[in-house]
């Protein structure tokens, strides 16, 4: 059996950062993750996707934020178990927790943090008949690696930030990129819809609104897509295309999780403000997974939910013990390896 002090579930940039702030106080943690690697949809889905709102980072691409955030955690030596789903809860009578993940792996803790942003997740597939004949042969639902649409043909539809933002990445990349939405407003940021509409005007991005994908054509690959323009009279129009990528979000689930007797509203976990606590004791939630009046889904929110739970997670381990928060520009970062990043010292000029 694993026994750490912080067990977290989900290895996102969330979980990796409450690793971060859990060191501080040095405090043990152990990650489990269903994907077979540490990062998340970071990871996973969308690796070359530029952020943009990671404070010090004007522009960082998700997988290098992974790379960054797992060196930051080096010190602290955090376990991990990989490839396996969080499936059972039984809390003890001293009131830890044992969790038994779907491959029988167990893991025992005295504080739960769940950080499994959205769950389980499907893609939201549009309703086109032989949708399934395409599916990795020319259409698909995420972008993992945008040089596969090097000099490419390729037809993005969606409304929101994804379907934006990859359309103004691809423009760069792809010999021809059109966005097909079915109505003329975006929901995504505005600086996103201007950008497009920048690239619309210099002819680097094709927009097609309002339209929908009607179907697909190809012998043993995609070849075209039928779209459906809708104004004032319906307009087919058939496009040539090496790639049709539909980015209409994620049908998120929260899996065994939402059987564990947490407070659930709109699939989500709500929790105390306070300290990010859920109605059980000891369990948290942080990150895309909670809720709550004001809750912000950003990965700089989920930063600071993790920096408080594991304020509170400490109090609940140990107590009696009065903690006294230090800055690390003060007190450094000190490795469970004995490494130690010393602060620098206060430099002093005598003035004459």
């Amino acid at each position: 059996m694993i026994q750490t002090d912080i067990l977290i579930i989900g290895a996102g940039p969330t979980g990796l950062f409450a690793v971060f702030e859990a060191g501080l106080l040095q405090l043990k943690c152990h990650l489990i993750d269903a994907l077979p690697q540490p990062g998340g949809q970071c990871a996973e889905i969308y690796p070359k996707k530029p952020i943009y709102d990671i404070p010090g980072f004007p522009e960082v691409l998700a997988g290098d934020l992974v790379d960054n955030l797992m060196k930051q955690i080096e010190p602290f030596q955090p376990g991990f178990t990989l490839g396996e789903r969080a499936d059972t809860i039984e809390k003890l009578e001293d009131g830890s927790f044992i969790v038994t993940t779907n491959k029988g792996t167990q893991h025992k803790a005295p504080i739960v943090a769940i950080a499994g942003g959205l769950g389980s997740f499907e893609p939201r597939k549009p309703l086109l008949e032989n949708l399934k004949k395409y599916e990795d042969n020319g259409v698909s639902y995420m972008v993992k690696d945008p040089e596969v649409y090097r000099d490419k043909k390729v037809v993005i539809a969606g409304g929101g930030d994804s379907a934006l933002d990859w359309s103004i990445f691809l423009a760069d990349v792809a010999s021809e990129v059109t966005l097909v939405h079915r109505r003329n407003e975006f929901r995504g940021a505005l600086d996103s819809v201007e950008k497009v509409q920048q690239l619309k005007n210099k002819g680097k991005i094709n927009l097609i609104t309002p339209a929908e994908i009607e179907g697909l054509n190809g012998e043993d690959k995609l070849e075209s897509v039928l779209i459906r323009k809708k104004t004032t009279a319906i307009e087919d129009i058939t496009l040539e295309v090496d790639h049709f990528i539909a980015l209409f979000g994620l049908s998120p689930k929260l899996g065994p999780i939402g059987d564990w007797g947490l407070e659930i509203e709109k699939n989500a976990i709500k929790v105390d403000t306070f300290d990010y606590q859920t109605n059980v004791p000891g369990i948290y939630a942080i990150g895309d997974i909670n809720t709550y009046n004001g809750k912000l889904k950003l990965i700089l929110c989920g930063f600071h939910e993790a920096t408080l739970m594991c304020q509170s997670a400490y109090q609940r381990i140990f107590p009696d013990k009065k903690y006294v928060m230090k800055y690390t520009t003060v007190g450094g970062v000190t490795g469970f390896d004995g490494s130690k990043k010393e602060a620098p010292k206060a430099v002093v000029k005598a003035i004459d």
